[in-house]
């Protein structure tokens, strides 16, 4: 791949100086253009590592302002951060009987209202008060594990939580009530629940959300066709998205989902990232639209035309289908994705190598990749205004990357070369918990009426599963009692 990219240079940048100066180019269009410049990503280093827990750093976040990070740990603690700083504004213990998978300040509320999800299945509520005390409830749970939660933008109240039992719950904190909306079920009867990984909400249109797992699609979802009196459900998904050539593939699943300020779908799957665009969709029914679409072929071409229709098919697939982005590797933890950039011009992810992969969103070039953790990358996340990321991973530190390299980076020449340690589970068992919690997750999943008597738990399954939690069981990174009076640094 080459390295001999196109980038804002020196004099670009003293000109794009002089056009604001003169008043050709606006403020606000100068700090755009500035931070969603080449050259800056192609500098970032790790500014410095954020180093109090006790675990492996499982979700990181900003809040509003970007001044103050909020981490959650396998060692069930969450953290706020002064990163400038480098040091902890406040800690205390999340109340979670298991690894904390996503921590999230509410909009609006001064950075004192915390909503968390674990997997022990429960979702909690940190309601910090003036003078730094912390009190902690439950709001409702999953049986199984919680991944993650999206809040509805600009809203200190609504927020909404996935599982791997399937479910799809609302949250009111005006009330603290909790409304089951769905349970999401596979296209596929016999493969039953669908174990959801990942939910996010469209910033244009927080109407309209996003749910995906343990299977090949994304399904987008209207909360205005719920019936609040109870008397449905919104389980009929209004869009399904999924390139064309993993319909019916049964090998898998998605572990993030993203929008973009333009409601474009970010979709990690445990192959490739994939981009669609509105009109991308396969429409309420996907099963339906794939028949139609074979069909359809079928009849404008005669048997011995099949070879050539199937290249052509391909080909148009080639030409419409989502932007691809290709080089990391996912497949053995719960990797978010995101975009980055003044206006999402880039897409980042972690990988099961250690590395973080960035690529420019426009055409799927891969453009940086960076070493982040001795072991796998699950979190990034970008600074709300500032070209700067925060990472996170199997390791117990978050590291904080901003542009201050003196050299820009190329890519390095033996990506495909550093392959992942292999393992036999996606998820990292720490606690016999934690492998409760697989079983029965495993079991709502096989648990279909139409399985006629197959066991809802293979036994290749139930051994890897053992074997897993026999590997890692004196490795827990959840090493010492967390529990205690809350813990305050000034």
């Amino acid at each position: 791949m080459s390295n001999n990219r196109a980038r804002i240079g020196p004099d670009k940048a003293i000109v794009g100086v002089w056009k604001r100066e003169v008043g050709e180019l606006s403020t606000r269009n100068f700090s755009h253009r500035l931070g969603a410049s080449e050259d800056l990503v192609l500098r970032l280093e790790i500014l410095r590592k954020l180093e109090k827990h006790r675990g492996c750093v499982n979700t990181v976040s900003f809040n509003a302002a970007g001044d103050i990070i909020v981490s959650g740990s396998d060692d069930r603690r969450i953290f706020l951060w002064d990163w400038e700083m480098g040091r902890v504004k406040l800690s205390f213990h999340s109340g979670h009987i298991n690894n904390v998978f996503q921590a999230k300040f509410m909009p609006l509320t001064n950075d004192r209202t915390i909503v968390t999800c674990a997997a022990d299945g429960q979702v909690r509520l940190a309601q910090i008060s003036e003078s730094g005390g912390v009190v902690t409830s439950l709001l409702g749970s999953h049986q199984g594990r919680a991944h993650k939660l999206a809040i509805e933008p600009g809203s200190p109240y609504i927020f909404y939580t996935s599982g791997e039992d399937g479910l799809v719950q609302h949250f009111d904190l005006r009330t603290k009530s909790v409304t089951k909306l769905f349970t999401c079920h596979s296209t596929h009867d016999r493969r039953g629940v669908v174990n959801l990984n990942a939910i996010t909400i469209d910033p244009r249109n927080p109407n309209f959300f996003a749910v995906a797992g343990s299977d090949e699609y994304t399904r987008l979802y209207d909360i205005r066709k719920y019936k609040w009196n109870g008397s449905a459900e919104i389980d009929q998904p209004v869009n399904f998205f999924c390139p064309e050539h993993l319909v019916g593939d049964e090998l898998v699943g998605i572990t993030g989902l993203a929008f973009s300020d333009q409601s474009e779908l970010l979709v990690s799957y445990n192959e490739h990232i994939y981009l669609f665009t509105k009109d991308m969709g396969l429409g309420p029914n996907p099963l339906l639209s794939s028949s139609a679409s074979i069909s359809s072929e079928a009849r404008e071409s005669g048997p011995d035309e099949s070879t050539e229709t199937s290249q052509s098919r391909t080909n148009v697939i080639e030409k419409s289908g989502p932007q691809v982005y290709k080089g990391h590797r996912n497949r053995e933890t719960v990797k978010g994705v995101s975009f980055f950039g003044p206006k999402c011009e880039y897409v980042v992810s972690g990988s099961d190598c250690g590395r973080i992969f960035i690529w420019r969103k426009k055409g799927g070039e891969l453009i940086r990749v960076m070493p982040g953790d001795k072991d796998v990358v699950n979190c990034i996340e970008p600074h709300p205004h500032a070209p700067m990321l925060a990472s996170s991973g199997i390791e117990t530190d978050i590291k904080i990357w901003t542009p201050e390299a003196r050299e820009r980076a190329t890519l390095p020449p033996n990506i495909e070369e550093l392959k992942p340690r292999r393992r036999s589970w996606m998820y990292r068992l720490s606690s016999p918990q934690d492998m409760l919690l697989q079983l029965l997750s495993m079991q709502n999943q096989g648990s279909s009426p139409d399985r006629d008597g197959e066991s809802s738990i293979s036994s290749r399954e139930f051994l890897e599963l053992i074997l897993t939690f026999n590997r890692q069981g004196d490795g827990s990174s959840d090493d010492g009692d967390s529990s205690g009076p809350d813990d305050f640094f000034s």
